[in-house]
């Protein structure tokens, strides 16, 4: 009787990691092309609220820069 329940109790954790998977839902990726004189910090500021910071550290991540320089005519995708 316990090995049944066990191994239901095992089945009911997979069938939820399997259905509770990251969804593709987000909506779409905005976009942000670079202007001269342009920093990440100034696109932070505009894009997000609260702490600078975080909105640099986010572009950073998402758009894979290793030091922060961006040049215009670039191409960044705003996370959300």
């Amino acid at each position: 009787m316990f090995a049944k329940l066990l191994g239901l109790g095992m089945i009911a954790v997979l069938v939820a990691a399997v259905l509770t998977r990251q969804s593709a839902g987000g909506g779409h990726e905005r976009t942000y092309v670079v202007r001269p004189n342009d920093t990440l910090w100034a696109i932070a500021v505009r894009r997000y609220a609260g702490d600078p910071r975080e909105g640099v550290w986010k572009l950073e991540r998402r758009n894979h820069l290793a030091g922060g320089l961006i040049a215009p005519g670039m191409r960044l995708v705003l996370p959300p």
